[in-house]
């Protein structure tokens, strides 16, 4: 199944927003001028007192975890943050028995405090989560006091009736129970309104779910992106259909005024990107080439005004920035990085006259979960119960390394080990196996030199490839002729990939130019395209590896679902296992691929 590394966007929301208000340095905000303290308590009758108008209701908010228990090794444990010198530095950050620390420091002294999620909480999930369905996972969140949360698009790896044991328990139906004690699923509601059972056009769980204390409301409407099928293998989403975000959003919150609620929250698993990737920059800053830009400007232009702040994911960026309603005022709209590294704390002010929240209030900024705290000792007693039960799996070594192999780049080290891998095994199921392909976002991480346990330096754990492939995609084998290879590099820059391409990352022996100087499928430069320095053959037939996702279309890859003469092998994370295991040893390490098989002109 497919991991979202890079955003998916559809190109009709690529247009870039700038904010005309001012914000925080470290968060947008809007002004905070209210006619008394929302803390603060009205004297009434004689030897009592009763509530304020305002009262400030805490939102705390973090999205896009994919089963991080342990703290993210490499970048994807890092963030960047913006100096008042304008340089910038690196945080070590994530880890839950540090994100329960500051989300229980953070919520000391509230009594109005909710904790809500933007999707993506599991799925692409390391081995100590994902070799157990994600089950720990969602003990972790339960012990986290999590509230609420939209689904995401990898909340459906593993089809809608996982999705459903996840939320109600239950052990599974294959693996069975993985303790003495039945898994009892999550303590707080999966939101999925726009995710729709083919056959009873119902939503498949909540479309909504409504916060109460001493008679403050606030809703919460959950939504994934509607482009879901094209980021899930067709199996994950088998019977199901995906609406609009906004208009579903816009349904849900008439349906919650009618019942009284005036105070919403949208939870959207969908996103954008600043113009920084600096946690605490400031997208609201009035300058050429600042703001946000992607999928979420144009959805929240669109929403109902009722709307009163959107929690978002998807793209994994930082932000906390103020997009205009669809009446021209400005409204919060925030996402906390991935993978915990990040959780964003909001104040809505809740007007208690009104029922609604004093957008004029509401102030919001993202808050780096640093390792300098003390651990939660509840949850590293979790994550200790569950990598013991790991521990026989994934300390086992399947191969060595002499430097960090990295995911980064256009074209990685990673993503051409992994194609080289597939080509390999390719070749052993038909020897007539010309090259493999390998969708970037389905390499979740890179490989490090430096040990993560005790199995010794260079050493490359089951574990560890698990954390790079986790998707179990099977490695298929189909015909194309070279006019259909053609077209599938053009599709990494063209179509449903023109506004974010998606870069393929390919086997040894293909080699070609990306022009980065011309627009849309002219980017891929035909005459360069060539297979062991042959120029490809438009009429003839070449036999090209993939993984399942792709063979089924997906990213955008519609030529790839095309294919004829198809095989099928075993799953992925098998394939490079076998390649590192047969082409490393302790004394003869595997070096970084060069990453220079795609030629880019800027």
């Amino acid at each position: 199944m497919p991991a979202i590394s890079q955003p998916h966007h559809r190109r009709r929301r690529s247009v870039r927003f700038l904010a005309a208000t001012a914000g925080l340095v470290t968060a947008g905000a809007l002004a905070a001028a209210l006619p008394s303290s929302a803390s603060a308590h009205e004297t009434g009758k004689p030897g009592g007192s009763v509530p304020s108008r305002y009262q400030d209701v805490q939102l705390l908010s973090f999205n896009d975890l994919h089963g991080n228990l342990e703290p993210p090794s490499g970048s994807s444990g890092r963030v960047t943050e913006l100096q008042a010198d304008g340089t910038t530095k690196t945080i070590d950050a994530g880890g839950v028995e540090y994100l329960a620390t500051h989300l229980r420091e953070a919520r000391a002294g509230n009594k109005y405090s909710i904790t809500a999620a933007g999707g993506d909480m599991v799925g692409a999930s390391p081995l100590i989560s994902g070799l157990f369905h994600d089950e720990p996972t969602i003990e972790a969140l339960n012990k986290l006091d999590l509230d609420v949360t939209s689904v995401g698009n990898h909340e459906f790896d593993e089809g809608a009736k996982e999705l459903a044991r996840l939320q109600k328990g239950g052990c599974h139906p294959t693996a069975g129970c993985y303790t003495d004690e039945e898994f009892e699923g999550a303590d707080f509601p999966y939101l999925a309104a726009n995710v729709l059972d083919e056959k009873t056009n119902k939503p498949i769980l909540k479309p909504y779910w409504v916060w109460k204390k001493n008679g403050v409301k606030v809703g919460f409407i959950g939504v994934t992106l509607e482009d879901t099928p094209g980021v899930v293998s067709a199996e994950g989403v088998k019977g199901l259909k995906f609406k609009d975000e906004v208009e579903t959003i816009n349904k849900y919150a008439k349906e919650l005024q009618r019942q009284g609620v005036k105070s919403i929250v949208a939870l959207i698993h969908e996103g954008g990107l600043p113009a920084s990737t600096s946690y605490n920059y400031d997208c609201d800053s009035p300058g050429a080439g600042d703001g946000i830009s992607g999928p979420i400007v144009d959805i929240a232009k669109n929403i109902t005004p009722q709307v009163d702040a959107l929690v978002t994911g998807h793209t994994h960026a930082a932000y906390a920035c103020t997009i205009n309603d669809p009446a021209g005022n400005p409204r919060m709209v925030t996402s906390a990085a991935s993978f915990g590294r990040l959780y964003t704390d909001t104040t809505l002010t809740y007007d208690r006259w009104t029922g609604d929240i004093a957008r004029t209030a509401v102030k919001s900024a993202n808050h780096v979960v640093t390792r300098t705290v003390a651990k939660a000792t509840d949850m590293t007693e979790l994550i200790s119960k569950w990598n013991t039960l790991a521990a026989p799996i994934g300390n086992r070594a399947i191969g060595y390394i002499s430097a960090d192999i990295a995911n980064t780049g256009t074209e990685s080290p990673m993503g051409d080990l992994i194609a080289d891998a597939q080509l390999a095994y390719g070749k052993q199921l038909d020897p007539e196996t010309d090259l493999a392909l390998m969708n970037p976002g389905g390499v979740r991480a890179g490989l490090t030199y430096a040990q993560k346990g005790t199995e010794g330096d260079g050493v490359v754990t089951y574990a560890e490839g698990f954390t790079v492939q986790p998707f179990s995609n099977t490695v298929n084998l189909q015909d194309f002729t070279g006019a259909q290879l053609i077209k599938v590099l053009q599709e990494q820059v063209s179509g449903t990939n023109l506004a974010s391409p998606k870069v393929l990352q390919p086997s040894s022996g293909l080699t070609y130019t990306l022009d980065l100087t011309k627009t849309g499928a002219e980017r891929i430069v035909v005459d360069s395209v060539k297979l062991n320095g042959v120029a490809i053959d438009t009429a003839a037939t070449y036999r090209v590896a993939t993984n399942s996702f792709l063979a089924g279309g997906g990213d955008g890859f519609t030529t790839l679902g095309q294919g004829t003469n198809d095989l099928v092998g075993t799953d992925d994370l098998a394939a490079l296992e076998q390649y590192l295991t047969a082409n490393s040893s302790a004394t003869s390490p595997i070096a970084p691929p060069a990453a220079n098989r795609i030629t880019i002109v800027k």
